[in-house]
């Protein structure tokens, strides 16, 4: 009982707040899962995200910045220009760059040496705000031209395999005042915030489940999200403070989950509640 109380209070302050499912029988877990999977087949339909795709790809192929070019000759891992199938393996080590790269730190080294952009300044933009908006409709398009492959993040240069080892000790770091770690919410099955189920990222959580599906539209705030948006909230949630858009730890998260997920079929940019 005092566990429950607990439990409610934090929902109560809006702390995110995960526990096993012990306290309902098989049928009825089964019942509310079936209905929150009901509802999200009927939002599918009608997919918002789909203006953003829109939109990506009209960023991609215009003349724009200080240089007045597109981003076609832009290099996702795949060759120059080359889209379809280079969502499913970022991130990944870049030898322009000299460092491993998420999709969306990926797009800010592209916009800065082919448009004339300022990485930084973009990367220090409010998300949704000015070019950092066009940072995530253009990762909305990209990610859309791999859906239904197989997330397959590369493993063989040394920094990839040391970005995998960084996130993972960053996934499991516990701390803050609720003493939490993205493990807290993600590091077993069986867990959920509310109605919310909470997918173990430690492997593999199945087709179109947590990193397979984002980017993703929250219909809860009417905004896309990027991973790195993603990211931030959750560390939001944990009372962290921001590692800034784009840092190393963000991106070897995102290595860390990619890995883990390899097999699982992308659904991006997905819809979420």
């Amino acid at each position: 009982m005092r566990s429950r109380l607990f439990a409610f209070a934090a929902i109560a302050a809006g702390t995110a707040v995960a526990w096993p499912l012990l306290a309902q029988t098989p049928a009825a877990a089964k019942s509310t899962a079936d209905g929150i999977a009901e509802y999200r087949k009927m939002l599918e339909d009608g997919n918002p995200a789909e203006l953003f795709e829109a939109k990506g790809e009209e960023l991609w192929k215009t003349p724009r910045g200080p240089k007045q070019a597109s981003l076609e000759a832009c290099d996702l891992g795949l060759g120059p220009g080359v889209v379809k199938g280079a969502w499913v393996q970022l991130p990944r080590w870049f030898p322009d760059t000299r460092k491993v790269q998420d999709l969306e730190s990926r797009l800010l080294s592209c916009m800065q040496t082919l448009q004339g952009f300022d990485a930084a300044e973009i990367a220090a933009t409010p998300f949704d705000k000015g070019e950092q908006a066009s940072v995530t409709a253009l990762a909305a398009w990209i990610s859309s031209m791999s859906r239904g492959m197989k997330m397959a993040l590369p493993q063989k240069h040394p920094e990839e395999k040391r970005s995998y080892e960084l996130g993972k000790r960053a996934f499991f770091f516990r701390g803050g005042p609720m003493d939490f770690s993205c493990a807290s919410c993600h590091g077993e099955a069986g867990k959920r915030i509310r109605l919310q189920d909470l997918p173990d990222l430690t492997k593999n959580p199945g087709n179109g489940v947590g990193f397979a599906a984002w980017p993703a539209y929250r219909v809860s705030s009417g905004e896309l999200w990027g991973m790195q948006r993603r990211l931030n909230d959750c560390f939001r949630q944990q009372r962290f403070p921001y590692p800034g858009f784009a840092s190393d730890v963000t991106v070897a998260l995102a290595v860390y989950m990619g890995v883990n997920a390899k097999g699982a079929e992308s659904i991006a940019p997905a819809i979420k509640r």
